[in-house]
């Protein structure tokens, strides 16, 4: 009896093994706070690189460099200057998308609410995207939708998903064209 209790009081006073128990039950909190709060930082990465590459691509048609009578911009070509500056994150065919729509009046911008046509919508969808940089003086509305695949997908940035997963990115930017041909 006598032995069985020092066996006892010896294993409950063994210290040896604690730091491998305490790190395998703090380890997977630690590793994953840590890669989502590095997935975070890298979806607000993208998240400014889409906003960049609307502002750029606004600026094109704003000040009518789009709308060159001399050279003016196809939509493939306006789709592929908007590309270089988030082509480092994935493929845009397969995920970007650009529509350029032209409004007389705000108040008919008000009135379309369109949600943006994104690269998991139907063939029919993604063709029918307008590409309208409209002449001098009129309202313009550039939506570029990015289809952002996660790394963690439990992150949830509360944010409209894909059918396979991604997040809608979705940058707008509205102006009205300069003067240019004055």
């Amino acid at each position: 009896m006598k032995n069985r209790a020092l066996g006892l009081s010896r294993l409950v006073g063994d210290r040896r093994g604690a730091t491998a128990i305490e790190f395998a039950i703090v380890a997977p909190v630690f590793l994953a706070l840590t890669f989502s709060i590095l997935e975070a930082g890298y979806f607000f990465f993208v998240s400014s690189a889409v906003d960049q590459a609307a502002a750029r691509a606004a600026r094109l048609i704003r000040t009518g460099q789009a709308q060159s009578v001399a050279s003016p911009i196809t939509r493939e070509e306006f789709f592929d200057r908007v590309c270089e500056v988030v082509d480092l994150f994935g493929n845009c065919d397969t995920q970007l998308t650009v529509d350029v729509a032209r409004y007389t009046s705000f108040a008919q911008l008000a009135a379309d609410a369109s949600a943006p046509t994104c690269r998991d919508a139907d063939d029919d969808a993604i063709n029918a995207i307008p590409y309208a940089p409209g002449a001098e003086r009129e309202i313009v509305r550039v939506r570029i939708c990015y289809l952002h695949k996660s790394f963690n997908p439990a992150l949830g940035l509360n944010l409209s998903q894909a059918a396979d997963g991604s997040r809608k990115m979705i940058s707008v930017t509205i102006f009205r064209n300069e003067p240019f041909n004055s």
